[in-house]
């Protein structure tokens, strides 16, 4: 398994891919349900692409080195959104799927806290791995090889707010 490096014109361009295949479907939907931490980004930019309501459920599966450890996945009590109910026809959104457990996961926690709401479900990543036990319906990217991937903002997982002070303040000087 080799690793994937992702810079941030690369993660751009995916999601403008992404956004595509999914107009390119045809199919339409009047929400868009991004898990955070992953795929919070990816469906910041849909939604304003797609001019349509974003909303918000925190799920957690990767702790441990790195964030390389894969454990239980833990998922919010509560979905985050400004709209006065859930869409009929929701856009689940994800950076990738790797195991898929997830992902999986997460659309049952949807259909069963959102019943009477949901019409119609559909998941849309930039990744998909061959290793999951889930095929998204969207997706920029198959992966047979099952990479781990470096996205371009995983620079700030190790950053401490005294080093992004002293970098703010180098940049700062030298525009002086």
């Amino acid at each position: 398994m080799n690793d994937l490096y992702v810079s941030w014109s690369d993660y751009h361009q995916a999601i403008e891919s992404l956004a595509a295949k999914i107009y390119h479907s045809g199919w339409q939907f009047n929400q868009i349900v991004c898990l955070a931490r992953g795929g919070l980004r990816i469906g910041d930019l849909l939604s304003r692409i797609y001019d349509t309501p974003l909303a918000i459920l925190s799920a957690s599966s990767y702790r441990g080195s790195e964030g390389r450890v894969r454990g239980q996945i833990k998922i919010a009590n509560h979905l985050t959104m400004t709209t006065e109910t859930l869409g009929s026809q929701v856009l689940l959104v994800d950076d990738l799927v790797d195991s898929g457990i997830s992902l999986q996961d997460c659309l049952s926690w949807l259909k069963t806290n959102y019943t009477t709401e949901i019409q119609e479900i559909k998941t849309a990543v930039l990744w998909y791995k061959a290793c999951s036990v889930i095929v998204p319906d969207f997706y920029v990217e198959y992966l047979a090889d099952s990479p781990w991937i470096h996205q371009p903002f995983e620079r700030y997982e190790k950053m401490t707010p005294a080093e992004a002070a002293q970098k703010s303040e180098l940049t700062q000087q030298a525009i002086r």
